[in-house]
């Protein structure tokens, strides 16, 4: 087991990226704390590692707010005694994010809040209980658009993706000599529900699916993977890492349909 006698917290842990970590975390050892807004569908994860004989709490937090955020923390050291593993995942893609004259300024601010004040508030909080426990990791869920910027206007999101990529690298070097290793995980285009509600007819697919060298989505369950091995001891020399997962896109200049 990956994570064995280690304790980790997965904000966004009802959905997408944060259920299916959540999920694998615990099967591989890890005592779990779920975070999220969504207290039905963040139960239900819960009571579906417990099920499995896993270990696992579920933590209600709106992660924008600070107050929210130590009271993940705290939690997490109070049920467990520590925290080794801090994934700062949960995000919004908001239908009215466009370009710079479109977007209305609620838009912006609403969006960087949750994508990108919230990995503040995270390692704010989270980086004194890593510390506490000799160490760990942090995982930022960035974005493939932090790197290459978006063909279909999506400022907000793109802007607070970028935020965290530059974010994680700088602690990334601030905490290096603490044994705390922050990395920012950069997911390419996936058959979530968080995309697909944008793409939600087959041309829209079609026109996305031709830039991706692979010629699929990629799937939560495969960012989970990539998360796993950050979390994990496997990854001990990977610090400040563009950890991109996206089907080679950021490779390619052209693709053929």
């Amino acid at each position: 087991m990956r994570l064995k006698d280690k304790v980790a917290l997965v904000t966004g842990a009802a959905s997408g990226i944060g259920r299916e970590s959540v999920l694998l975390f615990a099967a591989e050892g890890a005592s779990v704390v779920a975070v999220d807004l969504n207290d039905e569908a963040g139960n239900a994860v819960v009571e579906e590692i417990r099920g499995a004989g896993n270990t696992a709490v579920y933590v209600h937090a709106d992660v924008s707010k600070s107050a929210d955020c130590k009271a993940m923390i705290d939690a997490a050291e109070k049920e467990y005694g520590r925290l080794d593993v801090l994934f700062n995942n949960a995000g919004i893609m908001h239908s009215a994010d466009d370009d710079a004259i479109s977007t209305d300024e609620e838009i912006w601010d609403l969006t960087m809040n949750v994508n990108l004040k919230s990995v503040f508030l995270g390692c704010k909080y989270g980086i004194p209980a890593l510390q506490r426990a000799g160490g760990g990791s942090v995982i930022n869920t960035a974005s493939l658009v932090a790197v290459m910027g978006s063909g279909a206007p999506q400022l907000a999101y793109t802007a607070s993706k970028g935020g965290v990529l530059s974010m994680s690298k700088e602690l990334a070097i601030v905490h290096a000599r603490q044994n705390i290793r922050v990395n920012a995980l950069c997911p390419g285009p996936l058959r979530t529900e968080l995309l697909m509600k944008f793409l939600d007819t087959e041309e829209k697919k079609k026109r996305r699916l031709v830039h991706i060298p692979v010629g699929r989505f990629g799937e939560a369950a495969e960012m989970a993977r990539a998360a796993l091995f950050l979390a994990s001891d496997d990854s001990s020399y990977v610090n400040g890492s563009t950890f991109l997962v996206d089907g080679g896109i950021s490779s390619a200049y052209v693709t053929a349909e």
